[in-house]
């Protein structure tokens, strides 16, 4: 595995390289298929001598942590490294913000850093924020799915970066759902903060290999081209089952909620509950009116959904999926509680723009409204699927 993946491209350069790297890499993991993996944050020795001197910024929040447990931040003041601004993303540095919640900029009251937000008056750090730096770090854990919004704030970190001639390192991390590429590729006519760059809903990616993609597809909105440095994961496949050690977000507790995370999350634009509001959040499916199952749950207000979860307070009837071993993309959850609203006469689609953001397309929508079998939603989907699998390939640091 190379030890710095670093571009500056144009586009033929990044091309060829990331061709060679993933070679390597391919022989590297199977040298070395027995190893454990280590993380890009764990990897100093290939960042620390880029930060000496200079004025950095860390996009972190409560999963930037090395195998030992030290935060990235406490780690690099211990070191002598000038950090001189943390940027949070959605949910807060330290991840206990709602989710759509609006996190304050201000200062850490551990380190006395100034903090910033990236999920409030701004998502991408201004030209007056970038002078301040030299160097800013991207170490956040995603779960490869296209709507959690960590990757939509990476886009605006890359940009900004570029625009002002700083330089990026991605400290790379596993995705959980790396084993899947599915669901609709976005069309740019629905892009939003939940969708801003034209892949599928699982694009089998990780952060490291999206800002790859990003910065060799010209999706950035620049002309300049940004200095990026990918710190990869060693010993890592896409093979791989990875457990995360920190949840990414208050409602992401566990594998479960996770692996059920892209099939739920459509029903965020209807009247259902997913369990926003209880111990099992992404792992339930229930209303109050139209009745989907037979397992009984109550959301209340409770931290991580303190602001009135869906149905709260209300004894919600439906399925209990906390014992699942649905792994990628299902519509079987969406489809029969469709057909069940559409049974009963209650409007299903509650908020139809939002269900297209989601989506990324309206396409999704209107299949669903006129009909259209499963297999046939799906199989729309697959040519775009198909293209994006080949477009993504230069980007792929690591082997099956």
């Amino acid at each position: 595995m190379p030890m710095v993946i670093r571009k500056n491209v144009t586009l033929c350069i990044l091309l060829l390289a990331a061709f060679f790297m993933a070679g390597c890499a391919t022989v590297n993991n199977k040298a070395q298929s027995n190893q454990p993996i280590r993380l890009g944050i764990d990897q100093a020795e290939k960042y620390l001598s880029l930060l000496t001197h200079k004025r950095v910024g860390l996009v972190v929040n409560q999963t930037s942590r090395r195998n030992d447990g030290e935060h990235l931040v406490d780690y690099l003041l211990a070191k002598g490294i000038n950090v001189t601004v943390i940027f949070a993303p959605e949910h807060g540095f330290r991840g206990d913000h709602d989710a759509g919640a609006k996190v304050s900029s201000g200062v850490d009251q551990q380190t006395g850093l100034p903090l910033i937000s990236l999920y409030g008056k701004h998502r991408k750090p201004t030209a007056d924020m970038m002078a301040k730096l030299d160097v800013i770090i991207f170490d956040i854990q995603d779960v490869g799915v296209r709507y959690y919004t960590y990757i939509s704030t990476l886009h605006y970190v890359m940009t900004a970066a570029a625009e002002t001639e700083k330089m990026l390192i991605v400290l790379d991390r596993p995705n959980p759902n790396i084993a899947f590429v599915d669901g609709p590729v976005l069309d740019v006519k629905f892009r939003s903060f939940v969708g801003m760059d034209t892949i599928p809903l699982l694009h089998g990616m990780t952060v490291g290999e999206l800002a790859q993609m990003l910065v060799g597809e010209r999706w950035l909105a620049t002309n300049k081209v940004l200095d990026l440095i990918v710190i990869p994961v060693e010993h890592y496949r896409r093979s791989m089952n990875y457990t995360l050690p920190i949840k990414p977000s208050p409602n992401l507790p566990n594998d479960v909620a996770i692996n059920l995370y892209p099939s739920l999350g459509f029903f965020e634009a209807t009247p259902v509950s997913i369990g926003r509001g209880t111990s099992f959040p992404f792992q339930v499916i229930g209303h109050n009116k139209v009745k989907l199952g037979d397992f009984s749950f109550m959301p209340v207000s409770t931290p991580g959904a303190a602001l009135k979860p869906k149905l709260m307070d209300q004894t919600l009837y439906g399925i209990d999926l906390r014992q699942s071993k649905q792994r990628g993309l299902t519509l079987d959850y969406f489809f029969k509680a469709y057909k069940a609203f559409k049974k009963a006469g209650v409007k299903f689609i509650k908020y139809p723009k939002f269900l297209d953001k989601l989506a990324g397309t309206d396409k999704f929508r209107q299949d669903l409204q006129q009909g259209k079998s499963l297999a046939e939603i799906k199989q729309g989907w697959q040519m775009a699927l198909a293209q994006f699998k080949l477009q993504r390939k230069a980007y792929l640091l690591y082997p099956k």
